[in-house]
């Protein structure tokens, strides 16, 4: 099937569900596709990022298939999560999600934070998964982030909304002038306005999924993920760099790893048509490889001590 998409693809249907799990109480937004192909596609997303702020990418992917958007405990509209509850409690909550949908199989993206959710979900339940999409992730925090993103901690509590939304920008837009970012100044000016305008629920949102972030150093790479996995993020992303991206990948038993050009931690908007043309060329088995947006496509080799691939990724999708 052709990639080669247009945003802004209307949807058939919307509908927004309320969940419940665990005493709270959490969201989803389901875009219905009037031309489905592939199994729907659930998104999870970062800090200050809703069910329905996804945007083009969500938009491409309704030409081939549903979406599925969530408001998670700690997100949007849900209830706050405490700083205790982990990631195995978010995984849950997604599952409820697809329980409540009735959703047997799915392709899952997490963005940042909410890669963390998605890489949980597949290491707990990789039978609900075709395969999945991790856009802009981790194994643990950058040393030299720690100490900012605590400080984005303070910041808040002392009402420096302008010091903290600057703060937010630096950490996840590139700052070096001489390197090319999509959209750089756009996308800037946004959220500046967006991080500096939170609501008090956002405000308490942010500490407590923030300071789970801080609590939990490193994600848990064991059992290995054995779902086809594509891990992907811009090229100059300061966050979630690309060194740290692709030694994520190598947790996975069967993964590929892609710089998108151009872009940094929100290449999800800087770049939102060709990571989501990447994405769908993932979940349908086409190549990754000689795309003009991609910097490095690699398919990566598992990192010694991480179980042998069950299947190839292509016959994986193919059989989904």
């Amino acid at each position: 099937m052709s990639t080669n998409l247009a945003p802004g693809v209307p949807a058939k249907q919307v509908s927004v569900v309320e969940h419940h799990w665990g005493g709270f109480r959490f969201a989803s937004r389901v875009a219905y596709s009037a031309t489905p192909q592939i199994a729907p596609v659930v998104m999870v997303g970062g800090a200050f990022q809703r069910k329905e702020t996804w945007g083009p990418l969500a938009q491409t992917t309704l030409a081939v298939a549903d979406v599925v958007t969530v408001d998670l405990p700690g997100w949007g509209e849900a209830d706050t999560l405490p700083p205790s509850y982990g990631a195995d409690f978010l995984a849950a909550t997604l599952v409820r999600v697809l329980d409540d949908l009735g959703l047997d199989k799915v392709n899952l993206a997490g963005g940042s934070y909410g890669s963390s959710i998605a890489y949980r979900v597949a290491q707990k339940y990789p039978y609900r998964l075709r395969s999945m999409v991790l856009l802009g992730a981790m194994s643990r925090i950058p040393d030299g982030a720690r100490e900012r993103i605590t400080h984005t901690l303070t910041l808040l509590r002392q009402g420096r909304m302008e010091e903290f939304a600057t703060e937010c920008v630096a950490l996840m837009m590139c700052q070096d002038p001489a390197l090319k970012v999509q959209h750089r100044t756009a996308i800037n000016r946004i959220l500046l306005r967006r991080f500096a305008s939170v609501t008090p629920d956002e405000v308490a949102q942010y500490l407590a999924n923030t300071q789970r972030l801080l609590d939990h150093k490193a994600m848990d790479a064991k059992p290995a993920p054995t779902v086809p996995t594509l891990v992907v993020t811009g090229e100059h992303d300061p966050l979630t760099t690309p060194e740290l991206c692709r030694a994520l990948a190598a947790t996975c038993t069967d993964a590929w790893f892609a710089t998108l050009a151009d872009a940094d931690h929100l290449s999800y908007l800087e770049r939102s048509s060709e990571a989501a043309d990447l994405a769908l060329r993932f979940y349908t088995g086409q190549p990754l490889t000689g795309l003009p947006y991609l910097r490095v496509s690699e398919r990566v080799t598992p990192r010694p001590g991480t179980p042998a691939m069950r299947q190839p990724a292509e016959e994986l999708i193919a059989a989904g």
